[in-house]
């Protein structure tokens, strides 16, 4: 158990936080052996923290010796809860980017300012440097950490973990693991061993009889605990060659168990990057230690690694793309109370989304103001809202984003927000149909990449503009049933003037013209390709289920928009799978709400690079389609196949509850996500007082009839049988994204983030339905 080694000597603060129950972590892990910015960090500093302009007071910071958790304490107490994990932080951001930064600072503070930005709704922590010198020491010490811990790959990410509940049980310190020791070590990993079991595993490590584990005795408990006997099996029937793999060995291990193409040229590279032993990479063998390395490398987990990157034709028009999308975007909690902020469009851009919404209403000094109106939901400027989407819009994609406004402004305040929107955005608008002339259909996201789309109510039909002078319509006067787009039902009724449009803002609505959706028929027409109509969960689920095979033709043509019912004031969501399956492309989902909902939109935009569209398929791209996923008739999109899957372990799950004598209950739910037909779901039993190295070895079957729209869901949950059980984690992804053979899944956390070295063991074998 390596710890950090001497420190200098420490002031009272520092003594506290040596004193919390903190773990040394081995530094070479890191590969940060005495390394300058792990050194600031744990000897740490004086910062001011800032909260609004009367609330700036001093903390001290500093890293513990476990090297993740970041510990501070105020001037006059002492709380023991003041902390936080390395592993919670999203972004360490420089400057005065924060809200609360710009609103409460003054610009001579910009070089000392800087945001810690958290995964979840946890609210930024916004510090004031005492030099510009010491905040980029902060920042690019931070960032090193934090960069340095996500690259670990998981053998080391198990070892840290591990290496740190040893020495968080070795209570004094001596090196040396007792009895007692032992069994609280058991329980920090989340594993419940009756005594004649701890015992027994005591006894065969304690080669010395001396009463306690040190050295040796330490390292072979912790290979016996780390033990992988379903990996030893597949290894060992593969391992022909002096009981190690040779390339041909390993080769035929990928052909036979893992479904793929492989060569001997493959074999060797996998070998040269994953196998740890020098003496077995020179001969081209793969060790044991090498083979799981590698099932837990990216390219050997459950999902396609092709499919990580770009892989769809993204020629396609603009509407044959399903596109991850945001409701009410600004907000960062509920509907009716909760803060508006520019943060919650950052997170949602960064997760991909692709299309947010703006709520547009007039604010004081004639600047236009974003929030929920009728409510008390706070306010945010417009043109800092555009900056943020500026900034942030193509960091985790390319391809282009839509401003779906809901606009509520008048004439004076439109114009504005068509300056800001000009001045900000600049040439990346879309203020013009690409190419010459009047279009016949969109744009593709190839062709419109690092391109922003204005989607709102527009004066004319946009052939206006094409038209001779003097024959456009220039009427400014909007009839309320000329749209369906205003979500706030209760408060248009109340609206008896008619809404008047600004020209400027107008005429940037190019491809995304807001409309009232009166009948499929009628649509289809009189309305142009360009005209888009947003329907409410309710009206999109009943027209999904009575006219599926009319909503997807009508969305062949055009783009649908469909958003969350107004009773959902607690910003919960709604199923998006039965939308996509009548074509809808823009189903908006309240990004800040964790739930399977959102899980299952992740899974969906998961794959393709996570480039925020996925192409529809062929046979809901084709205007005189007869498919309806409710009624299922025969066609094309009838690709019968049998899903496979043993669940046949799991690794390192996390507490659900933190206290130390509670211990998980795991059992494991695989579901099916697709046309009605297809949803299915199946459960393992649960394992007793095991989130260790729980086992299960079931096997469940599933017939898929449209593989192109179904999706597949793992979730681990902490079972109880008087109440819920509690979730643990999930992954879920498209069905012909899964990898076949011995696969490892990684788990994710409620937010979205990966739950470091927790993880599902799977074989999955998908076949040709008979």
């Amino acid at each position: 158990m390596t710890c950090l080694g001497s420190q200098p000597k420490l002031s009272r603060s520092k003594e506290y936080a040596r004193d919390q129950e903190v773990v040394p972590i081995n530094k070479d892990i890191l590969g940060m052996e005495d390394d300058p910015d792990l050194q600031f960090l744990l000897q740490g500093g004086d910062l001011l923290k800032v909260r609004s302009s009367s609330w700036k007071k001093n903390r001290y910071y500093r890293l513990l010796e476990d090297c993740e958790t970041m510990w501070y304490e105020s001037e006059k107490t002492f709380k023991t809860n003041q902390k936080f994990l390395l592993d919670e932080i999203s972004a360490v951001r420089a400057g005065r980017q924060s809200e609360g930064l710009k609103k409460y600072t003054e610009e001579n503070l910009e070089s000392r300012c800087f945001s810690i930005i958290f995964k979840g709704r946890r609210k930024n922590l916004d510090l004031i440097a005492s030099s510009e010198e010491e905040a980029k020491q902060w920042i690019n010490s931070l960032q090193k950490m934090i960069s340095n811990l996500s690259s670990l790959n998981s053998q080391q990410k198990t070892e840290h973990w591990i290496l740190s509940c040893l020495n968080k049980a070795d209570k004094n310190r001596d090196d040396k693991m007792s009895k007692s020791e032992l069994k609280n070590f058991l329980h920090l990993i989340n594993i419940e061993m009756d005594d004649d079991y701890t015992e027994m595993l005591f006894k065969k490590c304690d080669t010395s009889k001396s009463g306690y584990l040190a050295g040796d005795e330490i390292e072979h408990f912790y290979n016996l605990l780390t033990q992988r006997e379903e990996i030893d099996v597949i290894y060992g029937a593969f391992a022909k060659t002096a009981g190690f793999m040779s390339p041909q060995n390993l080769v035929d291990f990928l052909i036979k168990e893992q479904r793929e193409k492989a060569t001997l040229a493959d074999a060797h590279n996998i070998i040269q990057k994953n196998e740890p032993d020098e003496n077995a990479k020179e001969k081209k063998l793969l060790s044991k230690d090498g083979f799981l390395m590698y099932m837990h490398h990216p390219d050997a987990l459950v999902l396609n690694p092709d499919h990580r990157e770009v892989y769809q034709d993204m020629s396609q028009p603009l509407n044959h793309y399903f596109i991850s999308s945001s409701h009410n975007t600004y907000l960062m909690e509920d509907q009716l109370r909760g803060p508006s902020s520019t943060e919650a469009y950052v997170r949602a851009l960064l997760k991909g989304c692709r299309c947010v919404e703006l709520d547009c209403m007039d604010g004081a000094d004639d600047e236009p103001e974003i929030y929920h109106g009728y409510t008390l939901t706070s306010k945010i400027l417009f043109k800092d809202v555009i900056k943020a989407i500026k900034e942030y819009a193509f960091k985790t994609s390319d391809y282009p984003i839509i401003l779906s406004l809901e606009n509520n402004c008048s004439v004076k305040q439109q114009e504005v927000m068509a300056r800001h929107l000009t001045s900000i955005l600049g040439s990346a608008l879309i203020t013009s149909p690409l190419g010459d002339g009047m279009p016949i259909n969109f744009p593709s996201p190839e062709e419109l990449k690092g391109k922003f789309l204005i989607k709102g109510k527009r004066l004319n039909k946009l052939e206006a503009s094409f038209a001779p002078d003097g024959e456009e319509d220039d009427d400014r006067d909007m009839t309320e049933d000329e749209d369906d787009e205003d979500e706030h039902e209760g408060e248009k009724r109340k609206k008896k003037n008619k809404l008047k449009l600004a020209k400027e803002l107008s005429d940037m609505v190019v491809y995304c013209r807001s409309v009232h959706f009166s009948s499929f028929e009628d649509a289809r027409e009189n309305l142009s390709f360009y005209e888009m109509s947003s329907f409410s969960e309710g009206k999109a689920m009943k027209l999904a289920e009575e006219s599926a095979n009319s909503y997807i033709r009508h969305n062949v043509d055009k783009l649908s928009r469909v958003y969350p019912a107004g009773s959902r004031a607690g910003s919960s969501n709604y199923n998006p799978v039965p939308l996509w399956n009548a074509g809808c492309q823009i189903v908006a989902l309240n990004f800040q709400t964790t739930c399977t909902d959102m899980d299952v939109n992740q899974g969906r935009f998961l794959v393709n690079g996570k480039s925020g569209y996925i192409l529809k398929p062929a046979f809901m791209r084709d205007i005189d389609t007869e498919f309806d996923p409710v009624t299922l008739t025969r066609g094309d999109w009838l690709k019968p196949k049998t899903l496979h899957v043993m669940v046949i372990s799991a690794q390192q799950l996390p507490k659900v509850n933190q206290k130390k004598s509670s211990i998980v209950d795991p059992l494991v739910k695989v579901e099916v996500y697709g046309v009605p037909a297809d949803n299915a779901e199946k459960e393992t039993s649960h394992v007793k007082n095991n989130g260790f190295n729980p086992e299960w070895n079931e096997t469940f079957q599933f017939d898929v009839y449209v593989p192109e729209l179904a999706l597949v869901r793992f979730t681990v949950e902490d079972y109880d049988y008087s109440s819920d059980n509690e979730f643990i984690g999930q992954y879920t992804l498209p069905f012909n994204s899964l990898k076949m053979g011995y696969r490892h899944v990684p788990l994710l956390n409620r937010n979205g983030d990966v739950l470091l070295s927790a993880g599902l063991f799977v074989h999955i074998m998908v076949l040709d339905a008979e």
